[in-house]
């Protein structure tokens, strides 16, 4: 039984991959991926998207996951009926508006996350399922205003010809677990010089319910301060192992320096449950720092998770 199931899959898995070898790219995708492997050939801090894999087979399999569902409706498929991939949280493109001149240029990709808990493959709480939905609603809703504002932004400047801008919009999945799925919406907008700013939406699957900072420690934990004191530690670290690391801790301007986060200050899990906080430009330090994020050790906050 187990070799005619490992079969179908195989069978399966070589029909993935022949439909994506028969894929082909659009003009725009092909001229994006030589845009990104230009950008990976020179790689820097002030780089736009961040790369952040610790080897080319992690790219590859996120690359998979990300580009395949969105490219090709067979392939999306095939991919639900894979054990574990089809439970995960699927992210398709909602609209795409682009625009390039030589002073201008918009490459927006707004994401339309569809969350499902598969009835065949775990038991489904109606709540929870009611949950789900409002939530994937109002979080889509939530990037579609965002993403229109852009686009209006950026009509109005062609209209008035304001010079050069630039505007990109993305969207990277950061976690994928059973418990948890996070997207990341990425949002550039440069005109002269360059701002990035990031929004993260996390989804608890067990409840349906967009993930709130404080609901993952217990009731009346001070979990505010060892994430700030965490926070302080790392940059210290990083400032004290490279000079051009800068971090607003000690400087003169007092109301410029970072003391603590808040409720409402970015944050996901990522796929080890750990705690990570992140920053906008010029939130905690020079605009060429960029997006900047800490990853909490799990040791800092033991015994105030729940």
């Amino acid at each position: 039984m187990t070799d005619k199931k490992d079969s179908l899959l195989e069978n399966e898995l070589q029909g993935l991959r022949k439909e994506y070898l028969k894929h082909q790219m659009t003009d725009i995708q092909t001229k994006l991926l030589c845009q990104k492997i230009e950008e990976a050939k020179t790689m820097n801090k002030n780089q736009f998207y961040p790369i952040k894999y610790a080897a080319v087979a992690a790219a590859a399999l996120i690359g998979l996951f990300v580009i395949l569902p969105n490219t090709s409706g067979t392939i999306a498929h095939a991919m639900e009926q894979i054990p574990f991939i089809g439970q995960l949280v699927k992210v398709v493109t909602f609209r795409e508006y682009e625009y390039e001149t030589d002073r201008n240029m918009a490459d927006i990709e707004v994401p339309e996350i569809q969350a499902e808990i598969k009835p065949d493959e775990q038991p489904v709480d109606s709540a929870v399922q009611e949950s789900l939905d409002r939530t994937t609603a109002e979080i889509n809703a939530e990037i579609q205003r965002i993403t229109e504002q852009l686009i209006q932004e950026f009509e109005t400047n062609l209209e008035n010809d304001w010079g050069y801008q630039d505007v990109v919009v993305k969207s990277e999945v950061l976690a994928t677990t059973p418990e948890y799925f996070t997207l990341k919406l990425i949002c550039y907008q440069g005109a002269g010089s360059g701002y990035q700013w990031n929004y993260f939406y996390t989804i608890d699957l067990n409840t349906g319910e967009r993930l709130q900072l404080k609901a993952l420690f217990q009731e009346g934990a001070d979990y505010i301060t060892p994430i700030s004191e965490d926070i302080k530690r790392q940059m210290q670290e990083q400032m004290d192992a490279d000079e051009n690391v800068i971090y607003w801790l000690h400087d003169e301007i007092e109301e410029w320096n970072f003391k603590a986060i808040t409720d409402e200050t970015n944050f996901y899990l990522n796929e080890k449950d750990n705690v990570v906080i992140a920053f906008n430009e010029g939130d905690v330090a020079p605009m060429y720092m960029g997006t900047v994020e800490f990853e909490i050790p799990a040791e800092v906050l033991a015994g105030i998770r729940k």
